[in-house]
C-alpha cells in the first residue's frame, strides 16, 4: 500500500516492543508511522506462563490481543501491528516472511529491535497461534497433574517459581530443584539464595546443588510414560516422572546475518550473541546510527527484565525523536543493580534489589498479597483491551 508516511520499525512485540512502540507513537510528527512486526497472533504475558502451565483454569488470558497497542495514541489509525516475521534485514528495509498490505518489503527510516531471547518451553511457546498455545499449556498440566515426581532443571527465576507453585498446589509430590551451582539466582545479593532456600524448606522441596545436568537431545520431553533418569556430571543420578528444562536463553538474532558490518564482531557479541549497544541504545556498528536494539537482545550492560527494559524503550523513543528533529541522539540509558518481583507459591513473593553502589545490603520487600491467577485481568487493561464479558478473554 503506497503511502506519504516514513516507517518507524519496531521488531518484536513483548513487553519491550510494545512500550517502545507506545512511546514512539506518543511523541511522533504526523510525518511518521509505526509499524510493530510480530508473528504471534496475541501478546503473550510471559511472567504467568510458568504459574499458568501448572494451574488450570487461566491459561487462556496469558494471550492477549493486540487491538490495544495503539489506543492512547493521537492518530492511531495510522500506525499498525504487522503479523509477520522478519526474515532479513537490509540497510533500508526489511524482508518478511508473508505479505502485508500486498508487500512483503518494508523500506524504514528508523528501526528497533526488540526480538528478546527464547527460553524453554513453557518459558516461551512454541507457536504463533493462540488456540494452539493455550492447547500446549493445558497438556502441560495434565502430565504435571498425573506425574508423582517433578524435577526443575536450573534455579533461576522460572525455575524457582515453578518449583514452589508446583509444591504448593501438589504438596503430596516429590518436587526436586536441581541447580549447577550451590547459590541459587547467582545474578543476585546471596541473601535472596537464603530466602529462597528457606522458602524451599518450609515447603519441602528438595535442592540437589552444584553440579550440571547432562541435558539429552529430547531435552528430557519423553512420552513413554516411564519415569525418567536425570544425569549429573558429578556422577551421580536422579529419577523423576517429569522433568522440566528451565534453564539457557538463545537471543533472537537470525534475521539480522544479512546485514553487512563495519567488522567481524561490531554488531553481535561473541561472547553472548547479544546486539552490541553504544549508551544511546544505537547499534555500536558505525554503519547503521538509525538502528537501535532495546531490552533483552541489547548488549547494554543492563539487568534483562521488563522494568529496565521499560526505561530503555523511553531512551530510544526519545533519541529517534531527536534524529527526526534533526539534533543528536544523546540520552543514554541508566543502568541499576538487578532488581526483581519473584513468586514464591500462590500469595508469598517479594521485591528483591542488588545494593546500589557504595552499599551493601539489599533492598527486599516481603509480600504476602499473590493471586492465583497473577492480577491477569488487570494486566488486560493495562494492555488496551476492554474485557465486558469472560467469553473475550477467549478471542
Amino acid at each position: 500500500m503506497a503511502t506519504s508516511l516514513k516507517n518507524i520499525i519496531v521488531v518484536g512485540g513483548s513487553y519491550v516492543g510494545v512500550a517502545t512502540t507506545q512511546g514512539l507513537a506518543s511523541l511522533l510528527p504526523s510525518t511518521h508511522r509505526i509499524l510493530l512486526i510480530e508473528p504471534h497472533s496475541h501478546f503473550h504475558h510471559l511472567f504467568a506462563f510458568p504459574r499458568f502451565a501448572i494451574l488450570p483454569t487461566y491459561e487462556h488470558k496469558a494471550f492477549i490481543p493486540y487491538s490495544g497497542t495503539f489506543a492512547g495514541a493521537p492518530n492511531a489509525d495510522r500506525h499498525h501491528v504487522v503479523r509477520a516475521r522478519v526474515s532479513a534485514l537490509q540497510q533500508d528495509r526489511v524482508v518478511l516472511d508473508r505479505d502485508w498490505q500486498g508487500v512483503r518489503e518494508i523500506p524504514y527510516e528508523y528501526l528497533v529491535v526488540a526480538t528478546g531471547t527464547k527460553l524453554r518451553a513453557p518459558g516461551t511457546m512454541g507457536d504463533d497461534e493462540k488456540p494452539l498455545s493455550v492447547k500446549y499449556l493445558q497438556g502441560y498440566q495434565q502430565r504435571l497433574k498425573q506425574a508423582k515426581s517433578i524435577a526443575i532443571i536450573g534455579g533461576g527465576a522460572v525455575g524457582v517459581q515453578m518449583a514452589t507453585d508446583l509444591k504448593e498446589i501438589y504438596p503430596e509430590k516429590e518436587i526436586t530443584l536441581v541447580h549447577s551451582r550451590t547459590q541459587l539466582m547467582p545474578l543476585y545479593h546471596k541473601k535472596l539464595d537464603e530466602i529462597i532456600k528457606e522458602r524451599c524448606q518450609e515447603l519441602g522441596v528438595k535442592l540437589v546443588l552444584g553440579s550440571r545436568v547432562n541435558i539429552p537431545a529430547d531435552e528430557f520431553q519423553n512420552a513413554s510414560g516411564e519415569p525418567i533418569t536425570v544425569s549429573l556430571q558429578n556422577g551421580t543420578t536422579l529419577q523423576a516422572d517429569v522433568v522440566i528444562p528451565a534453564t539457557g536463553q538463545t537471543p533472537n538474532t537470525q534475521f539480522l546475518s544479512t546485514l553487512p558490518t563495519s567488522s567481524e564482531d561490531s554488531l553481535i557479541n561473541p561472547a553472548n550473541g547479544f546486539i552490541r549497544v553504544k549508551p544511546t541504545l544505537q547499534f555500536q556498528d558505525p554503519k547503521y546510527p538509525n538502528l537501535f536494539a532495546v531490552g533483552d537482545i541489547a548488549d547494554s550492560g543492563a539487568h534483562k527484565a521488563a522494568r529496565p527494559g521499560a526505561g530503555q524503550a523511553k531512551v530510544v523513543a526519545n533519541n529517534i525523536l531527536a534524529m527526526i528533529e534533526g539534533r543528536e541522539a544523546t540520552q543514554n540509558i541508566d543502568v541499576q543493580p538487578p532488581a526483581i518481583h519473584l513468586t514464591l507459591g500462590l500469595t508469598k513473593n517479594l521485591v528483591f534489589a542488588n545494593p546500589d553502589p557504595g552499599e551493601t545490603e539489599p533492598w527486599i520487600k516481603h509480600r504476602d498479597d499473590g493471586k492465583a491467577d497473577m492480577g491477569i485481568d488487570g494486566v488486560w487493561g493495562r494492555r488496551g483491551v476492554a474485557v465486558k464479558s469472560d467469553a473475550e478473554y477467549h478471542l
